[in-house]
Parts: structure tokens; sequence; C-alpha cells
């Protein structure tokens, strides 16, 4: 019973995961969930359309351009951003309430939304996933056929970008297999769960049994 009540109190883990565009983070992200580690999905709230198959609620929170500057002005957000014409924005209440409760979240991003949402929560762990290479993304940009090729050509040119800031991130993934990608993003989470500061306060009794 007192290691139940221990594990209670040690705030969630907040994972940050950013790649470029076509990487392929959103099938990575999903497999982690569905992998049974046990982590909250943030749901964003964004103004774009929903894509084909996406789900209001569940891929994102898709709102109006008019309630996106209403949250934005009363301080919903703990970090909003302008991509390709769309706004998105992170929830601060839901981020803070979720870890407060003990509970590990998994926050899907990109480079400037991480540097905001690291600046506020400095016990993040950010991660960056890589396409194998050039090649690879632009073909799987041009094979989801979701965008024109303007929009994808901005998003070649965003990637050498986003991937200019891979210094700010504490891991680093490769997506050239997803389940190998997948196994290491999973060892990443658990290492990170063993951290001294979170093991200290889940075994204090057995630790004060022990000294």
């Amino acid at each position: 019973m007192m290691e139940k009540q221990n594990k209670s109190v040690i705030p969630g883990c907040l994972f940050i995961i950013s790649a470029p565009s076509g990487t392929g983070k959103t099938s990575l992200v999903r497999a982690l969930l569905e992998s049974g580690i046990d982590l909250s999905l943030s749901i964003s709230h964004t103004t774009r359309a929903p894509r084909s198959g996406e789900i209001n609620g569940t891929d994102y929170h898709f709102i109006s351009r008019e309630v996106f500057t209403s949250m934005l002005q009363n301080g919903c957000f703990v970090e909003s951003a302008e991509v390709y014409g769309n706004f998105y924005g992170t929830s601060k209440q839901w981020l803070t309430e979720t870890m407060a409760d003990g509970r590990d979240i998994i926050l899907e991003i990109d480079c400037q939304g991480a540097e905001q949402i690291q600046r506020i929560f400095a016990q993040s762990v950010s991660i960056f996933i890589l396409p194998p290479s050039q090649q690879v993304l632009a073909q799987r940009l041009h094979s989801r056929a979701q965008d024109d090729p303007a929009v994808i050509q901005r998003r070649l040119a965003a990637a050498r970008e986003e991937v200019s800031h891979i210094q700010d991130f504490n891991y680093i993934v490769v997506n050239n297999q997803l389940e190998y990608a997948l196994d290491e993003l999973i060892c990443i989470v658990k290492a990170e769960r063993l951290r001294k500061h979170r093991q200290l306060i889940k075994y204090h009794s057995l630790i004060s049994e022990l000294s």
C-alpha cells in the first residue's frame, strides 16, 4: 500500500517528439501508444482542416480561428505557433494537471513549440526523429498525396531548418524501419522512468528501511 501512495506523488514525465514533416513521427507515436507502455497523448488544438481519417478529439481538437484567438488571449496555451498558415496550440491546464496526477505524457510538436515547452517544463525529455535520408523524406512526402508540389517543396526546405535545432534535443532516433525506431523510443521512456530523482521518491520507504 505504501508503494502505491509514494508512486502517486511522482510527477509525470513529459516526452516531446519533434521531426520534419514526412519523417513518420505520427506513425511512431501511434505505435508507441499502442505498445502498452502507458502514455497519455497530448492532443493539440489547431485551426487547420482535418485530413482524411483524422478524428476530432483524437488526432487534434479542430477549432475555428476565432475560438483559437480567444483561447490564446485568455492564456490557455503553454505554446502556440503558426505552421503553413494554420495555428496550433497546447493546453497549459491539461499538461499541468495530467503530470501532477502522475501520468506520463507524449507530445508531438514542431521545433518551435518544443523550445517553448522546454522553457516552462525544464524536466521534459526531448526526442528528435530523423529520416534515413533526404531522398526517403521526399519520397514519403510525395507518397502521402496530401499536398501539392509547392507545399512539398516548402516542407523539404523547412526540414533543413528543423534539423538545425537538433542540438537542443536530448535524444535522436532515425526512423528507417518503424519497428526498430519504436524499440528505441520504448527504451528511452523506460530509461527516463528509472532516473534517480524519480526512483528516490518511488522507493523512499525501501531506501529508508535499508539505510
